[in-house]
């Protein structure tokens, strides 16, 4: 029988006096000094979060870029308190944000100037925005969200989180920065990946930035696309493209994926599905068959739940139920969706990280 341990630091027992009250029991199910430390940190994760959010927000790195600095001289860039800046600078220290170099002086760390601004792979909107109130609060309800098998995100916020971001554009773009992060790497694999030979008319799906089909566009200079989003993420999506010198081939069309999507011969679905319930999964792939020409194709890239459970998915899987009511799958549950839909599953191909590609083809 597993033994039940209430605590082991502020507790009775120490781990060494489990050891000896068990016996011949199995000393293996006896936790260790490792474990209990463990188990401390991810308890304190909520601490770690708003940490290094606050480094981000103060933009610590960005003010140590130029060299070292007291914290009194980064609060006075940062109109902050000296005091409280040298605390939070401290324990930037301890995360191993930042480095202390005597005399007060602070520099960032390799993993500190992640969170600089304007770097090409800075985490700085994805700090923040897994500290802002759309993610922050909506996690305070994790535990109701399990027992009643449904997101509590109105309970949290009052309203869905896309109307949060709506209400709140400022946090809303920084989401949509900051996840950017997250796939970031998945993009030159994906376009790998997926065969745009012969393509006339991409469509990305909920494209926001637009990332993945610039992507492919870089790949193959023939492809010509379009981002659907709403509105206001399309024109972001068409500055982007206008930068990255790709306005003649890429347009961007507002609307809403969930009453229709517009005409393409290859869907591109990337993190969408993952947001809704099957319901609403089925309703953005009915939408895509009935746009799609005959010989179209579908890509849906996502957090695919395969038997080693990786831990990126899992978690990712509960953020969803947190914020959206919506789930990562297995291979099955994607099958059943296209199944719903008219499509049909033609491969799986599984990318270097937790990403993969899930290819389907009309249904006959």
């Amino acid at each position: 029988m597993p033994l039940r341990i209430h605590s082991i630091r502020n507790g009775t027992l120490t781990v060494s006096e489990i050891a000896e009250t068990i016996g011949d029991q199995n000393v293996v199910d006896v936790p260790s000094k490792g474990d209990v430390d463990t188990l401390a940190n991810m308890i304190n994760g909520f601490m770690v979060t708003q940490v290094v959010r606050a480094a981000a927000d103060l933009r610590l790195a960005d003010h140590l870029a130029g060299g070292a600095k007291t914290a009194e001289e980064v609060a006075a860039l940062e109109s902050s308190d000296p005091a409280t800046t040298y605390r939070l600078m401290r324990t930037c220290v301890s995360l191993g944000l930042l480095a202390h170099e005597g005399d007060s002086y602070f520099t960032t760390t390799p993993m500190g100037q992640l969170l600089r601004t304007g770097i090409s792979d800075s985490m700085r909107d994805m700090a923040r925005a897994y500290g802002s109130p759309g993610h922050w609060l909506s996690w305070g309800h994790a535990s109701d969200s399990v027992r009643e098998g449904r997101s509590q995100v109105r309970q949290a916020l009052g309203m869905s989180l896309f109307e949060h971001f709506a209400a709140h554009p400022a946090e809303g773009a920084t989401f949509v920065s900051g996840m950017s992060v997250l796939t970031r790497p998945v993009l030159s694999e994906a376009a790998r990946v997926i065969n745009t030979t012969g393509v006339s008319r991409a469509v990305d799906v909920g494209g926001g930035d637009g990332s993945l089909l610039r992507s492919l566009m870089s790949a193959n200079p023939e492809l010509r696309g379009t981002v659907f989003d709403r509105p206001a993420v399309v024109e972001a999506a068409l500055r982007d493209a206008d930068r990255a010198g790709l306005s003649d081939r890429l347009s961007g069309q507002g609307g809403d994926f969930l009453e229709s999507v517009p005409e393409g011969d290859l869907y591109l679905l990337k993190s969408i599905l993952h947001d809704w319930p099957d319901s609403e999964c089925v309703l953005i792939l009915q939408n895509c068959r009935k746009a799609a020409s005959p010989d179209a194709r579908l890509m849906v890239v996502e957090l695919v739940i395969l038997d080693d459970w990786p831990l990126e998915a899992t978690l990712m899987d509960l953020n969803m139920l947190a914020l959206t009511n919506g789930q990562e799958r297995d291979p099955a549950g994607y099958d059943a969706l296209f199944a719903a839909a008219g499509w049909k599953r033609t491969a799986l191909h599984r990318m270097n990280s937790a990403y993969s590609v899930i290819e389907a083809r009309i249904a006959e």
